[in-house]
C-alpha cells in the first residue's frame, strides 16, 4: 500500500472500534478538519477495495469497515508491514531527535531532509520547535551555514533527554511486551534502539536482584525510569559515549552519593553485567541508584503543589456535580500521584499522548467538559491538552463507579501501565460488570511475573506480559461490552477450573511481600507521625501586622511562633519561600476566611502545623474582595518520607470538609485536636483495612 501516515492512523482507527465512529472523532484523534477526513476517507475506497473491504457510511451514526474477518485481518497486517511516506510533525521532531543524539558530527539539512521526506524548509521549521525543548534539558541545538546542525551539551543532558524522550513517547507494554520488531512503527523501532532495547531485560533482571537483595519503596514508574535510565547509560558506555565529572572534582562523587551501600551497588551491578565501569560512569550510575530511597522528590513544593491543585479541582468538581468527591481518598491519592509527572511534563512543554481519549469523549461527553472548566480554572498558567484532560476524566469517572459497592469470589490482580486512575478505572469497572471479581490488588509489570500462582486466581492486564495465556487476559482500560463476555469466558475456562492449593494459615500478602516486622515498622511510622503532628499543634493570634509589609509581616511572625528555636535567618528564608508560592497561585481555601500556606525547607527539622487568627483580616488578593482572618501554617523539612507526606496529605485533605473549616475558624484548641485525632485515626485505620483487604 502507498498511502500517508494520516491515512494509515484513519484506517488503525476504524479496526480498532467495534461500533461505527463519526467523521469528528476521527478529526479530533489525528487534529484535521472534518473535511480532509472525509476526503481521505474517499481515497482509501480503492484500496480498502483491493482487500475486499468496503467503508460503510450511515448518516447519523459514523463510518464502519466492513468485511470478513480473514479480509480484516489481511488489511490489519499490511498496515504493520507498510512503508511509511509520511510522517507527522511530532513524529519528525522525534526521529530529528533521535539522529542528531546519536551524532558525533554535524549532520547537514539535506540529509534530515532527505531521510524524513520533507522538504530542507520543513527541517528548518521542526527544528526551530526543538531548539526551546533542548535548552530546557541544558542542551543547545548549533546550526550554521555549510557546518549543519548538531546538538552540544553534556552527555549527562544527552541520556537525560533521551530518558524523557523515551518516557513520554512509548508505553511500557512495548518497552517490555514481546511485540515482533517488524510490526512496530518507524518512530517506535529508532526510540527502543536508543535505549538498547536487546539489553533493557538483562538491566532489569540486574536491577531486580538488587531490589531482592535490598528492597525499595520505588513506585512502578519510578522504578521504570531507573530502568530506563540504566539502559540508556549502559547503551551509550558500550558506544564509547562517556560521562565527563568537570576539573577539580572526585570522578566517582561527581553523580551521586558515596555511600558504601551504593558503592557497593554500583558493584554489584559491573560484575551483573560483565562490563567494568570508569570512575566518572561507577559516580553516575551510583547517583541513579541513589535516587532508590524511600523517599518523595526532594523538590520542596512538588508533592504540596500537587496536592493542592488537587484538592481544588475535587472541590470544583463536587460543587458542579453534587457527588460527594471530597469522600474519596483513593482519588485524592490518585489525582496527586498522576498530577505530579504530568504537571513538570507540561512545564517542559512535552507532548502528552493519550490513546484512549476519543473513546473518553464519547463515553464522558458531560464529565469531559466539567473537568476543562475544573482544570482551566485550577491549574492557572498551564496550557492543559484535551489528552490530560482525559487522564483526569478516568480518575473522576472511577471516583464515580466506586460509590457503589459490589460482592466478590474471584481473586484477581490488575496490571495497568497507563497511570493510577486508569487502573482504578478498570477495577472500578470491573466491579460493576462482574461484582464476583475481587481485586487483591494493583501490581507492576515486573511485580506480577513474579507472584506465585497460588496467591490469584487470574491477572488482569491493559499491557501484554511474558506470562502463559491462562495466567492473564488483556484487557483496556474502559472495559468494554464485547471485553466483559471475553472475561467472564475466561474465568469459567481457566480460572475456575484451576485448583488452588490451600493457603497456609499464616495470611500472606499478595502484594508486594514484606515481612511482619517490616509491616509493623511501617505502621508505627504513621502512629509515631500522626501522634507527634497532632501534640505539637497550637493555636495562636496574631496581632496587625506593620502596614506596607502586611503579609510578609504576618508571616514571619507566624513562623518565628512555629519554629521557636528557628534563627532569623531560617525565618526569613522560610518566609520568602512561603511568599513565593503565594505569587505563584491563591492560598485561600475556597469560600472560606482560611488559607493554608505550606513549604518544605532544609530550615526546618520535623513536621509542624498551627493555625493562626488575625486580629486583623488579611488582605492577600488586592483584585479579589474577600479577605483571611485565619492562617494554617504546614511546614516540613526537605527529606520527608511517605509516612510523613501521606498525613500532611490527609490533614491538608481534611480542608475540603466543612465541619473541619468550621473549627479552624470558631473552634478552641483542644476541639481542633480532638477532630484532628479522630480523622487521622480514620486514616490509619484505613492503612490497616487496605493491608487486610489484600491478604
Amino acid at each position: 500500500m502507498n498511502i500517508s501516515n494520516r491515512q494509515r492512523h484513519m484506517l488503525e482507527l476504524l479496526l480498532s472500534s467495534k461500533e461505527e465512529i463519526t467523521a469528528s472523532e476521527v478529526a479530533s484523534e489525528i487534529n484535521v478538519s472534518t473535511r480532509t477526513v472525509h476526503r481521505e476517507l474517499a481515497e482509501l475506497e480503492p484500496v480498502l477495495a483491493a482487500f475486499g473491504v468496503s467503508l460503510v457510511k450511515k448518516s447519523g451514526v459514523g463510518i464502519q469497515l466492513q468485511g470478513k474477518p480473514r479480509q480484516l485481518d489481511e488489511l490489519k497486517q499490511s498496515l504493520l508491514r507498510m512503508h511509511q511516506v509520511d510522517y507527522t510533525a511530532e513524529e519528525r521532531k522525534v526521529l530529528m531527535l533521535c539522529t542528531l543524539l546519536e551524532a558525533d558530527e554535524p549532520i547537514k539539512l539535506f540529509s534530515l531532509a532527505y531521510d524524513l521526506q520533507v522538504t530542507v524548509p520543513t527541517v528548518s521549521h521542526d527544528l526551530d520547535e526543538l531548539e526551546h525543548l533542548l535548552k530546557k534539558h541544558g542542551l543547545a541545538l548549533i546550526r550554521r551555514r555549510g557546518f549543519g546542525v548538531m546538538i552540544r551539551g553534556s552527555e549527562e543532558n544527552k541520556r537525560r533527554m533521551i530518558g524523557t524522550l523515551v518516557m513520554h513517547h512509548l508505553d511500557d507494554s512495548v518497552l517490555f511486551g514481546k511485540t515482533l520488531s517488524q510490526t512496530l512503527p518507524p518512530v517506535t523501532k529508532r526510540l527502543l534502539d536508543l535505549i538498547g532495547k536487546d539489553n533493557l531485560m538483562e538491566v532489569e533482571q540486574a536491577l531486580w536482584h538488587l531490589e531482592e537483595k535490598q528492597p525499595s519503596d520505588l513506585s512502578e514508574e519510578a522504578y521504570t525510569e531507573l530502568l530506563i535510565r540504566l539502559s540508556v547509560a549502559i547503551r551509550r558506555m558500550r558506544q564509547g559515549k562517556r560521562v565527563e565529572a568537570p576539573e577539580g572534582t572526585n570522578p566517582s562523587g561527581r553523580f551521586g552519593s558515596e555511600e558504601p551501600e551504593t558503592q557497593r551497588m554500583v558493584r554489584e551491578l559491573t560484575d551483573m553485567l560483565g562490563m567494568p565501569f570508569p570512575p566518572e560512569e561507577a559516580g553516575y550510575v551510583a547517583g541513579l541508584l541513589g535516587g532508590r530511597r524511600g523517599l518523595r522528590s526532594e523538590a520542596p513544593e512538588e508533592d504540596l503543589s500537587a496536592l493542592e491543585m488537587a484538592i481544588r479541582l475535587i472541590a470544583y468538581m463536587e460543587e458542579r456535580t453534587g457527588i460527594p468527591f471530597s469522600e474519596d481518598r483513593i482519588l485524592r491519592e490518585g489525582l496527586v500521584n498522576h498530577l505530579q509527572p504530568a504537571v513538570q511534563r507540561l512545564l517542559e512543554g512535552m507532548p502528552i499522548r493519550n490513546p484512549l481519549l476519543a473513546q473518553i469523549k464519547k463515553d464522558y461527553e458531560q464529565l469531559f467538559s466539567q473537568i476543562r472548566q475544573g482544570a482551566d480554572r485550577v491549574m492557572t498558567g498551564l496550557a492543559v491538552p484535551d489528552e490530560e484532560i482525559g487522564y483526569l476524566v478516568m480518575h473522576f469517572g472511577a471516583a464515580m463507579e466506586r460509590l457503589k459497592q459490589f460482592s466478590r469470589n474471584v481473586k484477581a490482580i490488575i496490571v495497568c501501565t497507563s497511570g493510577i486512575g486508569s487502573s482504578r478505572m478498570l477495577a472500578a469497572r470491573l466491579e460493576k460488570e462482574l461484582p464476583q471479581v475481587k481485586i487483591l490488588g494493583h501490581a507492576s509489570w515486573y511485580e506480577a511475573v513474579r507472584i506465585p500462582r497460588a496467591a490469584y486466581d487470574l491477572i488482569i492486564s491493559t499491557v501484554d506480559l511474558p506470562l502463559e495465556p491462562d495466567q492473564y487476559i488483556k484487557l483496556s482500560p474502559l472495559l468494554t461490552a464485547e471485553e466483559t463476555e471475553r472475561l467472564r469466558a475466561f474465568i469459567r475456562k481457566t480460572a475456575l477450573q484451576r485448583q488452588r492449593p490451600p493457603q497456609p494459615q499464616e495470611s500472606e500478602a499478595a502484594l508486594p511481600i514484606k515481612d511482619e516486622v517490616a509491616r509493623l515498622r511501617e505502621f508505627k511510622s504513621y502512629l509515631d507521625e500522626i501522634v507527634s503532628l497532632i501534640e505539637q499543634f497550637r493555636l495562636f493570634r496574631l496581632p496587625p501586622p506593620a502596614r506596607g509589609r502586611e503579609l510578609r509581616d504576618t508571616l514571619r511572625k507566624a513562623s518565628e511562633a512555629a519554629l521557636p528555636d528557628a534563627s532569623p535567618e531560617a525565618v526569613e528564608a522560610i518566609v520568602s519561600q512561603l511568599i513565593e508560592r503565594e505569587r505563584h497561585g491563591t492560598q485561600v481555601i475556597p469560600d472560606t476566611r482560611l488559607a493554608l500556606f505550606h513549604t518544605r525547607s532544609e530550615h526546618i527539622a520535623r513536621p509542624v502545623l498551627s493555625l493562626f487568627r488575625l486580629k486583623q483580616p488579611l488582605t492577600l488578593e488586592p483584585q479579589q474582595p474577600g479577605q483571611v482572618s485565619q492562617i494554617l501554617l504546614m511546614l516540613a523539612p526537605l527529606r520527608l518520607a511517605d509516612a510523613s507526606l501521606e498525613v500532611l496529605s490527609e490533614v491538608s485533605g481534611l480542608l475540603l470538609v466543612q465541619e473541619m473549616i468550621a473549627l479552624l475558624e470558631e473552634g478552641t484548641d483542644k476541639e481542633i485536636r480532638h477532630f484532628l485525632a479522630g480523622a487521622l485515626l480514620d486514616f490509619y485505620q484505613s492503612k490497616l483495612d487496605t493491608r487486610r483487604d489484600a491478604e
